[in-house]
């Protein structure tokens, strides 16, 4: 079981759009040194809405290479055709992926028993670890917990992002699927709750900016060090607000920039952070001690 603070990894690219390797390659080192536990390439951070089918690959195969088995790799490969869903996977394990992270399907509102197929489906096609993926404020789609459990019988889906930030779902999710299903946070605010009531980690866009940080406290919290976590995750909730002033990944694309670890690329519809937000982002970066 993947445990930790997962960062949902920005895909560095060059102020034309273009993907830049080489600060992916610095970005892996980066997370490395500083204690991630495991990264997940061309999830929605990732910008996997606006890159094609063989970017998407080139990120992960590129991510996989450089981790060179130091921590797990996770490729988000969710897609709201589960056709291309499966086409993903199958990719993504491949090119050496450890598991896949797979967004319920966006825009067309399945309901849960098309949730359910959606995700058995895969789980039949590719033999992979496979991670549910639950954020409706971005699908317009809720996969509820009794569905979650209905899949988590299935042998490779092995645990589920729960995005909404509703610490009852922690609660209902434990008990409907049981202890060797992983939990994980998709919300970096209530991150520190929800693994202090036994989730797993979190899969983490605060991550990105103050990666030691979101280890410490993950790891404290999931030994039960109340305390501790709670200490360590007050210094980043100046990040896990200001780091979604506008539409992710904006503002966190704009902060790694400013640790001069990536340039200034986003590709469109996507655009650049507005100077109207540089202020109190760089208030939360100092908060955290990253710059």
């Amino acid at each position: 079981m993947i445990e930790g603070s997962i960062v949902a990894l920005v895909t560095p690219m060059t102020v034309d759009g273009e993907i830049d390797y080489a600060s992916l390659d610095q970005l892996v080192e980066f997370h490395i040194e500083q204690k991630t536990d495991a990264i997940v390439a061309v999830g929605t951070t990732g910008e996997s809405a606006t890159l094609d089918e063989n970017d998407h690959m080139a990120v992960v195969q590129a991510v996989v290479k450089q981790v060179n088995g130091r921590i797990p790799v996770i490729a988000g490969t969710g897609a709201n055709s589960t056709t291309e869903a499966i086409t993903l996977t199958q990719r993504a394990k491949e090119v050496g992926a450890d598991a896949c992270l797979l967004v319920t399907p966006y825009y067309n509102k399945p309901t849960q028993e098309g949730l359910f197929l959606h995700y058995q489906a895969i789980a039949e096609a590719v033999d992979i670890p496979q991670i549910l993926y639950n954020v409706p404020g971005r699908t317009a789609c809720d996969m509820l917990p009794e569905t979650v459990a209905r899949l988590s019988v299935i042998g490779n889906i092995v645990g589920v992002k729960e995005a909404t930030g509703d610490l009852d779902r922690v609660l209902a999710l434990r008990d409907l699927c049981g202890d060797d299903f992983a939990l994980y946070s998709g919300d970096d605010a209530s991150s520190c709750a929800f693994c202090l009531l036994g989730g797993q980690g979190v899969i983490t866009v605060t991550g990105n900016v103050a990666p030691r940080l979101m280890h410490d406290m993950v790891v404290a919290a999931i030994a039960g060090d109340r305390a501790t976590a709670l200490a360590v995750d007050e210094k980043l909730t100046g990040l896990h607000t200001h780091l979604f002033v506008q539409a992710n990944p904006i503002p966190v694309k704009w902060a790694v920039s400013e640790m001069a670890l990536i340039k200034t690329g986003i590709r469109l519809p996507l655009t650049w952070l507005t100077s109207d937000c540089f202020a109190q982002l760089k208030e939360a970066m100092q908060q955290a001690e990253v710059i």
